[in-house]
C-alpha cells in the first residue's frame, strides 16, 4: 500500500522539542498516507494543507482533520469493522488545541493499516 509506520512516541516527542515544527512535517506525511488509503491522486499536496493552515490561523487545519477522520473511518468500515466516528473525536481534539493528540490517534490506525492489522 506504500503507507510507512511511524513510532507515535517519537513524532510526538519531536513535535514538542521543535515546538510544533515536526507536527507540521508530519501533518503533510499524515496528509500523503491517507491519500494512499484512499487512492487519492488529485486534490491539495501536504505542503499546500500546511500552507493553507498557516494562512488561516489554523482553521483550514481542523477542517483538514476532520476530512481525514472521515477517510480513517470509511477505511476502518472498508476492513469490515464497524465504522467509528473518528472524525469527531479528531475534529474535539482540534478544537480544544490537542491537535497532536489527533494525530497521535490518527497515526496509530495508519500504523494499522501499513501492518494489514485490523483497524479496531
Amino acid at each position: 500500500m506504500g503507507i510507512q509506520e511511524k513510532k507515535v512516541s517519537t513524532c510526538v516527542i519531536l513535535s514538542i522539542v521543535t515546538l510544533g515544527i515536526y507536527a507540521l512535517i508530519w501533518m503533510i506525511s499524515l496528509h500523503e498516507d491517507t491519500n494512499k488509503l484512499k487512492n487519492v491522486t488529485d486534490g491539495p499536496s501536504g505542503g499546500m494543507v500546511v500552507l493553507l493552515t498557516i494562512v488561516t490561523c489554523g482553521i483550514y487545519g481542523i477542517y483538514w482533520i476532520y476530512c481525514r477522520g472521515v477517510i480513517m473511518d470509511d477505511y476502518i468500515a472498508s476492513t469490515g469493522a464497524a465504522k467509528p466516528n473518528n472524525a469527531v473525536i479528531y475534529i474535539v481534539l482540534s478544537v480544544v488545541g490537542l491537535s497532536i493528540v489527533a494525530f497521535a490517534l490518527m497515526q496509530i490506525e495508519l500504523n494499522k493499516a501499513a501492518t494489514g492489522g485490523s483497524a479496531q
